[in-house]
């Protein structure tokens, strides 16, 4: 994902999840080539690898909401997309609200430097921004403070984007993946391998429109006896968390952002450590609030 800086910050859209096999996902690939184009930000074949850490307070409010269908509810997360780079506290990530209002999706967004997300989410400092952003850094404060939020549970997975060409504008198909979380120690930046979330057999494919979905797509779903599914991601990362004997869920560690980049597996400690750097440890983020 090259050129962040052009990249959308703000957008409303509907969007439409389906659980698909690998071979039900590869015959409907096969059809889709005919009207759709790999992702302009991905490889050849639109393929990349992202990773997202979520928050959620410690009564696990964000889940909740969501499991019992609010109408209206945000989740917030930090968002990674892998580009094979070396990943430091530099490297650029999106902070994002994700918002559900009824049927519509929106989503509000920003680039910051890793160790600036952290700073913002974690030390609820906020950091320099450009003015088009204060809405939404300001918008991500108070969110923080209001849930007491806090790092949960990190979704990782590979993708497959498609987008339409000019007839379908505003349309994106995306094939996920090898979908694994990790919720012992959420750290963004930390190559441990996550564990499974869904059957290695399955695939989420998801339609996103800005209005209607084109007819052409519509028959094809028809042809392909798909049905549609209520699934996030960060939902099921959690029941999978739940539902696992060594990992009952426990109250959620509040840490600050130089605690966690300075964690025992970080590539930066481990570079601090070759360089003789010591870090000076910072006073704890609150854990007050509602």
């Amino acid at each position: 994902m090259n050129n962040l800086s052009h990249t959308s910050r703000k957008f409303n859209r509907f969007e439409l999840k389906y659980l698909l096999t690998l071979q039900q996902a590869e015959r409907l690939k096969t059809g889709l080539r005919a009207y759709v184009v790999p992702d302009e930000h991905s490889d050849d074949n639109g393929r990349y690898t992202l990773s997202s850490l979520y928050y959620d307070s410690p009564d696990l409010r964000c889940y909740r909401e969501n499991v019992d269908g609010v109408k209206f509810r945000r989740k917030l997360r930090i968002r990674r997309y892998e580009t094979g780079e070396a990943f430091t506290d530099e490297t650029p990530v999106f902070l994002e609200v994700k918002q559900r209002f009824d049927r519509v999706t929106q989503k509000r967004r920003t680039i910051l430097p890793y160790s600036e997300a952290l700073r913002l989410c974690n030390d609820r400092e906020i950091p320099d921004h450009e003015p088009d952003d204060r809405a939404v850094i300001e918008e991500i404060y108070v969110f923080l403070w209001q849930y007491n939020l806090r790092p949960t549970s990190i979704v990782r997975y590979e993708r497959q984007a498609f987008t339409g060409t000019e007839y379908d504008s505003g349309l994106r198909v995306t094939f996920d993946t090898s979908l694994s979380f990790r919720a012992h120690r959420p750290h963004l930046h930390e190559q441990s391998s996550g564990l499974p979330m869904l059957p290695a057999d399955l695939v989420v494919m998801e339609i996103k429109v800005n209005e209607r979905i084109p007819y052409w797509l519509t028959e094809m779903i028809a042809a392909h006896n798909l049905q549609l599914v209520g699934l996030s991601k960060y939902c099921r990362s959690i029941e999978a968390a739940q539902n696992m004997p060594s990992m009952r869920w426990r109250n959620l560690v509040a840490e600050c952002s130089q605690d966690v980049l300075s964690s025992s597996l970080s590539t930066f400690s481990a570079l601090e450590r070759r360089m003789g750097i010591r870090r000076e440890q910072k006073v704890e983020v609150s854990r007050g609030g509602s």
